[in-house]
């Protein structure tokens, strides 16, 4: 390995590390037992995105005979290589940690039942859900040796089956693709808690009803993960509407990237379908226990077993915003800044809302990248637009898997008279915004919501994420710009305050390390600390580097992926890296350096990443607010004192959990976050039942 190379980690095995920090919160014991198995499932899940985007784009590289190695030096074989060597052991832990849970939920009254272990009446009724549910909707499909293999679709579950004809006259193979859209599980009667049976347990309980005359040899579930990593050729879209759904068509027949099949799969069967799905068998995994384990996501909301979660935070109402008063007589006396979960993600939608429906509003520009099914935002962009008021919504069409559901809203807003724009040709458009001109006395005023999360009224109540609303002349003009660049197809003329990627963040970030490091290098006290989901971008790791090697103190709280190597002498001995994983979804992107004294602290929507930098629209953001400056620096470093959930990057690629200083109160950053908005909001009705409001006679002044 060269010296460069030694400078970073993997990007693809530094996220395989980030799901092994969630998948060991499914292994402390500390934490509430469906709570577990909801970080369980959460790992199924992110490995089922991975292996569809990163690994299929490997393997179109591979395939392409692409050799140049990424910058930790591996070629896009040895990647994959290693990649499913990592896999099989996190693959081991996940079951060996799910067959743990299944023992304690079964001890909680939560069981699952094999076929084997059903009582008469249990198996009853179970025969009588086969014949009136299964039955009629499963069809069996010959598998022809020489002939076409049927479409499967990516992630859903299928049964591979091997029968024998009477009078012995040789084996053949056949499938029943179970599909999405049956339930996974089957409520069965029991004597106490919940009992239910898996429906491939069912399907093979009963297999032979299909192949009659045949004798049923093996019955085995198995599912497949496609490569979903297809881009859209923009030079040569001409409507991307429907060129982005002819992506979506092609994505389902992408190439077959995984096999996950039961672990009591004969060589036989094993042997047929890897070679027909064309399958490496690096790639092919022995499951030892039941597939597709974010399926038993639904579980962690069975009704009667409140005693085995977390004990609610509810989002907390923002002090700041005054429920009486209109959104804009708020925003017009003070900056408002939310910290989601810990405050409602009300006022984010009650300001679209109120501007939809107050008749002072002129316009409403908004950029759309993920959203909820129902939205209350969208449908208030299109009652806006229904009311004459001029709305623009930028809507993301290439926002990976919401693709379908984007190009559903687009069509609707159009519908609704709302201008449309769908991105930037090229780029994605991922930062959050959304400006509205207003006619006052005084003249037009602009209000701006910027924020680190999708406007997803949903996912804003288990995301961490800053919400930041403001008047601000400056910032208003600067979204203004924004907006005109990107619907008018043109440059910017210039911002004020704000940066965008791919034109000016990247050298921004890079401006700002590098006064850091001059700083520190002429005697004076420089720091920089960041949060952020990701860390892969070279030129920003080096820049890290040079400033660690100036002297400058370093902190780094990356949830995901980090490339950068901290701790090494002479290199990055001044950088510490730290990740929290815990019951929220860290998602927020918050920047600080410390400038002279003179803190310099920014939100984002973009993390440290070539796609962010260079081929997405992005922004960073400037709070300047001392209040909410202030607010934002007490929730950065509360992320740095964290020694119950935050662990620590070391130099060798290995995660260690941080331990507090013996004899000092440990700290749980999430939950310290939460009590200090709970203080705010409990102080502020205290003091509030202090004041006497006289009440005043009708008419009176």
């Amino acid at each position: 390995m060269s010296d460069s190379e030694a400078k970073f980690f993997n990007r693809e095995l530094s996220w395989l590390e980030f799901n092994q920090r969630v998948l060991d919160e499914s292994q402390d014991e500390s934490v509430p037992l469906l709570e577990r198995l909801k970080f369980l499932t959460i790992t199924a899940s992110n490995l089922d995105e991975f292996y569809r985007v990163r690994v299929g784009s490997l393997a179109l590289r591979l395939a392409r005979g692409v050799t140049n190695p990424d910058p930790a030096g591996l070629t896009p074989r040895q990647q994959l290589d290693a990649i499913g060597e990592r896999t099989r052991r996190m693959v081991d832990d996940q079951y060996a940690g799910f067959r743990h849970i299944d023992l304690e939920l079964t001890q909680a009254g939560i069981r699952r039942v094999a076929p084997g272990e059903l009582l008469d009446r249990q198996r009853n009724l179970a025969k009588q859900v086969f014949e009136e549910d299964i039955y009629p909707v499963h069809t069996p499909q010959a598998l022809d040796p020489a002939g076409e293999f049927p479409l499967l679709a990516s992630g859903s579950l299928n049964l591979g089956i091997r029968v024998r004809a009477a009078g012995g006259a040789g084996d053949r193979f056949a499938m029943i693709p179970l599909g999405r859209s049956t339930h996974r599980w089957f409520t069965i009667p029991a004597e106490r808690g919940y009992a239910y049976l898996l429906l491939e347990d069912l399907v093979a309980l009963h297999a032979g009803r299909y192949f009659p005359n045949e004798e049923v040899l093996e019955c085995i579930p198995f599912r497949i993960s496609r490569n979903a990593d297809l881009n859209l050729r923009e030079d040569l879209a001409a409507d991307l509407l429907a060129d982005m759904e002819e992506v979506l068509d092609n994505r389902r027949q992408g190439n077959c990237v995984r096999l996950e099949i039961a672990q009591g799969v004969s060589d036989e069967l094993l042997e047929f379908l890897a070679g027909r799905l064309s399958v490496p068998p690096v790639h092919v995994f022995r499951i030892p226990g039941p597939l597709d384990l974010f399926a038993f996501m639904p579980l962690t909301d069975l009704k009667g077993f409140d005693a085995l979660r977390y004990e609610a935070w509810p989002p907390q109402p923002s002090l700041d915003v005054d429920p009486k008063a209109s959104i804009f007589e708020v925003l017009a006396r003070r900056d408002v800044l939310l910290h989601h979960p810990y405050e409602s993600f009300e006022p984010v939608v009650r300001f679209i809302e109120e501007a939809a429906n107050d008749p002072d509003v002129l316009s409403i520009k908004q950029t759309l990248y993920r959203t909820s099914r129902n939205s209350p935002i969208v449908a208030a962009l299109a009652r806006a637009a229904q009311r004459g008021k001029n709305v623009t919504a930028i809507v993301e069409l290439k926002a990976r898997f919401d693709e379908a559901r984007n190009i559903e809203w687009a069509r609707n807003l159009e519908q609704s008279d709302v201008q449309v724009i769908y991105g930037v040709k090229g780029l994605k458009t991922h930062a959050k915004v959304c400006i509205v001109v207003r006619r006052e006395p005084q003249g037009i005023q602009r209000y701006v919501h910027f924020g680190t999360g999708n406007y997803n009224e949903a996912t804003a109540r288990i995301y961490s994420d800053i919400s930041f609303l403001t008047s601000n002349e400056a910032l208003g003009a600067d979204a203004s710009s924004f907006f005109n660049a990107i619907c008018g197809l043109s440059q910017p003329l210039g911002f004020q305050k704000l940066d965008a990627a791919p034109l000016g963040m990247r050298d921004k970030l890079l401006e700002m390390i590098q006064s850091e490091t001059q700083r520190r290098q002429q005697g004076q006290q420089a720091q920089i600390t960041a949060k952020f989901n990701s860390l892969v971008d070279p030129e920003i790791i080096q820049a890290l580097y040079a400033a660690s090697q100036a002297g400058v103190k370093i902190r780094l709280n990356v949830r995901g992926i980090c490339c950068l190597r901290p701790g090494i002498k002479g290199l990055s001995d001044q950088i510490s890296v730290v990740s929290i994983v815990d019951r929220f979804l860290e998602h927020a992107r918050i920047l600080h350096f410390h400038h002279g004294g003179d803190d310099r602290v920014y939100i984002s929507s973009a993390d440290w990443m070539p796609r962010n930098l260079d081929r997405r629209v992005e922004l960073l953001i400037p709070i300047e607010d001392a209040n909410c400056k202030a607010r934002l620096l007490q929730i950065l470093e509360t992320y740095f004192r964290d020694t119950e959930k935050a662990k620590r990057l070391l130099p060798d690629g290995r995660y260690q959990r941080v331990r507090g200083s013996r004899g000092k109160s440990t700290v749980r950053s999430q939950e310290t976050l939460c009590q200090l908005v709970c203080q705010r909001v409990k102080q502020a009705e205290q003091a509030q039942r202090t004041v006497f409001e006289p009440h005043r006679a009708p008419g009176s002044d």
